[in-house]
C-alpha cells in the first residue's frame, strides 16, 4: 500500500500546532492570574470583568501567531519594485517593529523597509499587503467606535467603549477619526446600490395587486453651527441655526413603512438637487407608484418634479392645516368660531375643493391691513397648491398626506446626534456626521468604510 504524504497538509499542521502552543501557554498564564485575582467572595459581575480582561491576553497571544504566520511571505520579502521609478529597491538591514492595537489588544509586527533614494520614498509592503492601518488604532478598533460615536457625544462614546471594551480611545483619537471616515462618504457609497433598492420593491411587491406606494418626502432640520476657527486659541465666533436639507425615500405597507435611503445635509438648492437626483436614478420607477410629498417651499417641488416627473404631487395635511389655523386666530378670537371654520375649511380640502375655500377667504371683510395681507397669502398658497390638494383622492389611492416619515427621519438622523444640549458644530463636520449617520440607517456603512480603507494611506 502506497501513502501519499500531502505536504501542505504537513504544513498547515505544523501552523495549526504553533497556534495552539502560543494558545496553550496564554491559558496556563491566564489560569494562574485568575487564581491570584478572584479571592473567595467575588461576585458574579466581579469574576466577568476578570475574566474578560485575562481572556484578552490569550487572544493577544493567538493573534500574535496569526498575524506572524499570515505575514511571513511579506516579511521574507528581500526586493521591492519602486511605484514611482520603477528601480528595484534591496530591503534595508533591520527590520522595522511597530506595535498597533485591535480589539484583541496590543500586537507587536516586525516587517522589511525598503527606501528608494531617487524618489526619496520609503515602503512597507507588508502593511500594504495585511491592509494595516496608519493609526495605531486598527480598523477593527475604528468600526466599533463608529458605532458608538455615530450615535451619542464623543467624550461619552470613549466612556462607554472603554468600559465594553477594557480599550481607551480618547474622545479626541474618535474625532479624529470620525473627520477621516467623512472624507470617504459621498452619495455613492451612503445611499444603497439600485440593486439593493430593487430588492426591497421587489419583496414588498409579492402579493400584490397595484403598484406599490413609493413616497419621496422631504423637509429641513435645524442645527447648530458655528463658524470654523484657524486654530484652538481663536475666540469662537457666534453660533448660528442652519438648515440640514434632507429627503427620505420608503414604501408604504399595510402596517408600516418600508425604509429605502435617506439623506440629510447641510446644503444649498443645488446639492440638494444633486443628491435627490442621483437618488431617482436608483428607483426603478415602473415598478412603483411614486408620491412626492412635501410643503410649500417652490424650489422644493422644482426638484421633486426634476427628480421624478411622473409623480403625484401631495402638499403635507398638517402644514396646510397650519396655514388655516393660523388664519382661524387672526379672523375669530372665540375658540368656537376658530374651531367652526377650522373644520369646515379643511372638510372642503380634505375633498380638493380649493376653489370653493378660496371664494370664501375672498369674501372676507378684513379688519385690519395685516388680516388682509394674511388672506391675500393663504389665497396664493392654496391657489399655487390646488393640484396637491385632494387628500380624500390620495387616501383612496393608499397615498400618505402627512410628513411624519420625513419628520421622524429628521429626528433620528438629525436631531438625536446634532442637536444636544450645548452642541455646536463646524458645518464640514456636522455634514460628516450626518453622512455617516445616513450611511447606518440606509445600512451603507460597510461600503463607506470599504472606501474609507482604501484611500486611508
Amino acid at each position: 500500500m502506497v501513502t501519499v504524504i500531502n505536504l501542505r497538509e504537513i504544513q498547515q499542521a505544523k501552523i495549526e500546532e504553533k497556534w495552539k502552543q502560543a494558545g496553550y501557554k496564554a491559558v496556563d498564564e491566564m489560569v494562574k492570574n485568575l487564581k491570584e485575582k478572584i479571592g473567595e467572595k467575588q461576585d458574579f459581575q466581579a469574576i466577568s470583568e476578570i475574566v474578560k480582561k485575562e481572556g484578552q491576553k490569550v487572544n493577544r497571544a493567538i493573534m500574535q501567531e496569526v498575524i506572524n504566520e499570515q505575514g511571513a511571505k511579506e516579511q521574507a520579502k528581500e526586493k521591492y519594485v519602486c511605484q514611482e521609478c520603477g528601480k528595484m529597491l534591496t530591503k534595508q538591514p533591520q527590520m522595522r517593529s511597530r506595535i498597533v492595537e485591535s480589539l484583541n489588544g496590543e500586537i507587536e509586527i516586525e516587517r522589511p523597509y525598503f527606501y528608494c533614494k531617487k524618489c526619496q520614498k520609503g515602503y512597507q509592503p507588508y502593511d500594504e499587503e495585511m491592509k494595516i492601518a496608519p493609526q495605531k488604532k486598527q480598523y477593527d478598533l475604528q468600526r466599533a467606535a463608529a458605532e458608538l460615536f455615530s450615535e451619542v457625544p464623543y467624550n461619552r462614546a470613549s466612556q462607554i467603549f472603554e468600559r465594553l471594551t477594557g480599550i481607551k480611545i480618547s474622545d479626541h483619537c474618535m474625532q479624529e477619526i470620525a473627520s477621516e471616515m467623512g472624507q470617504a462618504a459621498d452619495n455613492i457609497r451612503v445611499l444603497p446600490s439600485q440593486h439593493k433598492v430593487e430588492e426591497i420593491i421587489e419583496q414588498a411587491a409579492k402579493g400584490r395587486v397595484w403598484k406599490p406606494v413609493l413616497v419621496v418626502a422631504a423637509d429641513g432640520a435645524h442645527m447648530p453651527t458655528r463658524p470654523q476657527a484657524s486654530s484652538r486659541s481663536e475666540k469662537r465666533g457666534k453660533g448660528e441655526w442652519k438648515e440640514a436639507k434632507g429627503f427620505r425615500i420608503y414604501l408604504v405597507c399595510q402596517d408600516r413603512i418600508e425604509q429605502i435611503m435617506s439623506w440629510h445635509k447641510i446644503a444649498n438648492e443645488e446639492e440638494f438637487g444633486q443628491a435627490l437626483n442621483f437618488a431617482s436614478t436608483l428607483i426603478p420607477t415602473e415598478k412603483v407608484r411614486v408620491a412626492l410629498l412635501g410643503d410649500g417651499a417652490k424650489w422644493l417641488w422644482t426638484h421633486l418634479k426634476t427628480s421624478f416627473p411622473t409623480g403625484t404631487e401631495i402638499l403635507d395635511y398638517y402644514h396646510c392645516s397650519e396655514h388655516i389655523h393660523k388664519m382661524a386666530k387672526l379672523l375669530y378670537t372665540e375658540q368656537n368660531e376658530q374651531a367652526l371654520f377650522i373644520e369646515s375649511t379643511m372638510a372642503k380640502l380634505n375633498f380638493g375643493e380649493v376653489e370653493s375655500v378660496v371664494a370664501s377667504l375672498q369674501r372676507i371683510k378684513a379688519s385690519s391691513s395685516e388680516v388682509e395681507d394674511e388672506i391675500r397669502k393663504l389665497i396664493s398658497y392654496l391657489k399655487s397648491n390646488s393640484h396637491r390638494i385632494d387628500y380624500q383622492a390620495f387616501k383612496h389611492s393608499q397615498f400618505p398626506r402627512g410628513s411624519g416619515a420625513i419628520e421622524s427621519a429628521n429626528k433620528f438622523i438629525c436631531h438625536v446626534r446634532m442637536k444636544r444640549s450645548g452642541a455646536w458644530w463646524y458645518q464640514i463636520n456636522g455634514n460628516k456626521m450626518l453622512l455617516l449617520r445616513c450611511a447606518f440607517y440606509n445600512d451603507t456603512f460597510d461600503q463607506l468604510f470599504a472606501r474609507y480603507k482604501l484611500i486611508n494611506k
